[in-house]
């Protein structure tokens, strides 16, 4: 897998994937487009939603919604890394099992996401879940 990242002026950088897709970033604390760290949230995020939605389906659930709510912290010393992300899954649908949905986050965060696999070595990631019946 390849990338590539081209500064477009003052502090707003492209990033091109290999398949041809492009983002925009902006390290002036995301003024005008998500910041890089910003960007590893929403990946986080959508790492995690992927599983669990694959998860939720291949059990029968009757799932027609996944949101993940995240919330994290960063250390006050320079570089400010991540210390602690949590991730607040909202599950919409008809007559879900909560058991499905707390086996489809575990799978994610312990075994399939594999941004959150990089990311625990250094973070403390978190989760919890709601279901919404609808």
């Amino acid at each position: 897998m390849k990338a590539q990242v081209k500064w477009i002026g003052e502090e707003m950088f492209m990033g091109t994937s290999e398949s041809g897709h492009t983002m925009v970033l902006d390290a002036n604390a995301g003024a005008l487009a998500p910041s890089p760290l910003e960007s590893v949230l929403i990946s986080l995020g959508a790492c995690s939603s992927v599983d669990v939605v694959s998860i939720l389906e291949k059990a029968r659930q009757n799932i027609t919604g996944c949101k993940v709510e995240i919330a994290a912290k960063r250390v006050d010393s320079v570089p400010k890394l991540f210390s602690d992300i949590h991730l607040h899954f909202v599950i919409e649908g008809k007559d879900i099992g909560a058991k499905h949905v707390e086996r489809a986050v575990s799978l994610s965060a312990d075994k399939y996401c594999s941004v959150a696999l990089m990311l625990n070595k250094s973070v403390n990631i978190t989760h919890d879940f709601e279901i919404i019946d609808i």
